[in-house]
């Protein structure tokens, strides 16, 4: 196989620290004086690493230098071929101009990275090759994306064989500058070729579904009576969560993990420091709504709920919210985590219950 891989090294570098995305160098910047470090290469190299205990020594990566691939295929114990030397610092026209270089040379084009990176391959290789995202960035509501590093490079073993379909997945993106204003607006940009692998592919964030509003009414009561203590209630972003939020009279935006106290706003747009802070000194109640149409529970837009403060907390403390109008929209598709530990990952799956109305809950899988 002529394996194709693409890096962008930042991608992703805005969530843990709450950013709500990580483009442009003003925002990197922050996130670095905000201590978040990139995790694109080490995503990567995971993926590749599937690939290889799969097919061996049967596969040849064709790269970019340096943190554009070269190192995540070191990484993976493989030999890289360089075909792209990148500037420094690395750019989007760099993902461009890599992915434009390697797109003849290869059977499939492997990317790491977040919506963005995806809208640069779309603009350097449209619909002449197949093409597989490694998720790492902060949104990733694209249909191009494995569901995990690990997902992603099983997906692109599998299409080795020659036998897998392609399918044209959608290129979705939001204005990260509306976004961090309060609005969420996204855009579909085009469509990629993907191995269509149903379970390791994931699907495209779809718009929400229309709240029940005795449903919501109810999911809060139920998180009001939790979190009656002493410690305070964490809500992951989504409309779901900020319709609860309103049922409890607090305002919050719908991007972003805010914390409520007393049925108040403690705090808006926490990082993933100060969330670890917050639930180790007080007991915290987590409330987190799937991503309408992929079904993801962490991992997507959440990253501020990191494996430390899952960890800190306790699984017990962590509640899925979603009304039953919501669940029924993924088709029996299970909820999905990836929360950059997989430890942690494997702990999670399962059953979970789901938080449905006062006093209902569904039992529904994790994977």
């Amino acid at each position: 196989m002529r394996l194709g891989l693409v890096v962008n090294p930042v991608a992703g570098l805005g969530g843990r620290v709450g950013l709500k995305g990580s483009d442009g160098a003003d925002v990197q910047a922050r996130a670095r004086a905000l201590g978040a470090t990139p995790r694109a290469g080490k995503r990567a190299a995971l993926a590749l690493a599937e690939v290889r205990s799969r097919l061996g020594g049967a596969v040849t990566v064709r790269t970019a230098a340096g943190s554009m691939g070269a190192e995540a295929v070191a990484a993976a114990g493989l030999t890289p071929e360089i075909r792209y030397e990148p500037g420094s610092p690395t750019t989007p026209s760099d993902t461009r101009r890599a992915a434009a270089a390697l797109a003849p040379r290869v059977d499939l084009l492997l990317f790491a990275g977040g919506d963005g990176t995806a809208r640069d391959v779309l603009d350097a290789v449209g619909l002449s090759v197949a093409v597989l995202g490694v998720p790492t960035g902060v949104k990733m509501h694209s249909a191009v994306f494995g569901v995990g590093p690990r997902a992603a490079g099983e997906a692109a073993a599998l299409t080795a064989s020659g036998t897998v379909p392609l399918r044209e997945a959608e290129v979705m993106d939001l204005d990260e500058d509306a976004v961090r204003a309060g609005r969420v607006s996204a855009r579909l940009y085009g469509h990629l070729r993907v191995p269509d692998v149903p379970v390791r592919v994931q699907q495209r964030k779809t718009g929400g579904t229309v709240a029940d509003p005795a449903s919501v009414s109810g999911i809060a009561a139920d998180l009001a009576a939790r979190a009656a203590g002493p410690g305070p209630l964490v809500l992951g972003p989504g409309g779901t969560t900020r319709a609860i939020a309103a049922a409890l009279g607090a305002d919050v935006p719908v991007m972003g993990v805010n914390v409520l106290a007393g049925g108040r706003v403690a705090a808006r747009d926490v990082s993933a420091a100060e969330l670890e802070a917050l639930v180790r000194a007080s007991p915290a109640w987590i409330a987190v709504a799937p991503i309408g149409g992929q079904g993801f529970l962490l991992g997507r837009g959440n990253q501020q709920i990191s494996p430390a403060v899952l960890r800190a907390a306790g699984r017990d403390r962590l509640v899925a919210v979603a009304t039953e109008a919501k669940l029924a929209a993924l088709g029996g598709r299970p909820l999905l985590v990836d929360t950059g530990d997989e430890e942690l990952d494997d702990e999670l799956r399962g059953h979970l219950p789901v938080l449905t109305g006062h006093g209902r809950t569904a039992m529904y899988p994790v994977r």
